[in-house]
């Protein structure tokens, strides 16, 4: 019996995981983003107040909030940007086609494999250029999904 150093990937749990970070990726990328204010009203409470030791700064907190926030999803959509611009032609251009456009919802496989490749392919061919391109794009994310191996033998 050969022992198998490389572990089996869960090809549809991975494809999930790719799939759920391209969704957040249109997300970051399409949608905007709703900065918090801070409040002007004073808030009334019935009970008296005490000296905790702690100090706010509200302001301080919601400017950070919203800094910090547009960065992180700028540099979340920058990176996954790169990682597909450094996939092979074909597989890039499904990516991009089916999943980073702003109309996604609108667009389904089908659409792209018959209309948006020139030649059009195949249903089987536009599988296996998806697989490679999610299999390098987990890799790159560290989303592989390993299979769950039987401990039992």
């Amino acid at each position: 019996m050969q022992q198998s150093f490389l572990p089996e990937i869960d090809r549809e749990r991975t494809q999930a995981a790719v799939e759920a970070a391209l969704e957040k990726y249109r997300m970051n990328k399409f949608l905007s983003f709703e900065e918090r204010e801070a409040s002007t009203t004073a808030t009334w409470s019935d009970s008296p107040k005490g000296f905790t030791g702690n100090t706010t700064d509200q302001t301080a907190s919601i400017a950070i909030h919203n800094v910090d926030t547009k960065a992180a999803q700028r540099e979340y959509c920058e990176r996954i940007e790169r990682i597909v611009r450094r996939l092979p032609r074909m597989e890039k251009f499904l990516i991009e086609e089916r999943y980073m456009t702003n109309e996604h919802d609108y667009i389904t496989h089908e659409k792209v494999y018959s209309f948006s490749f020139k030649p059009p392919i195949s249903a089987g061919t536009y599988k296996k250029i998806r697989w490679k391109a999610f299999y390098k794009l987990a890799l790159d994310l560290n989303l592989i999904v390993e299979k769950e191996s039987d401990k039992g033998e």
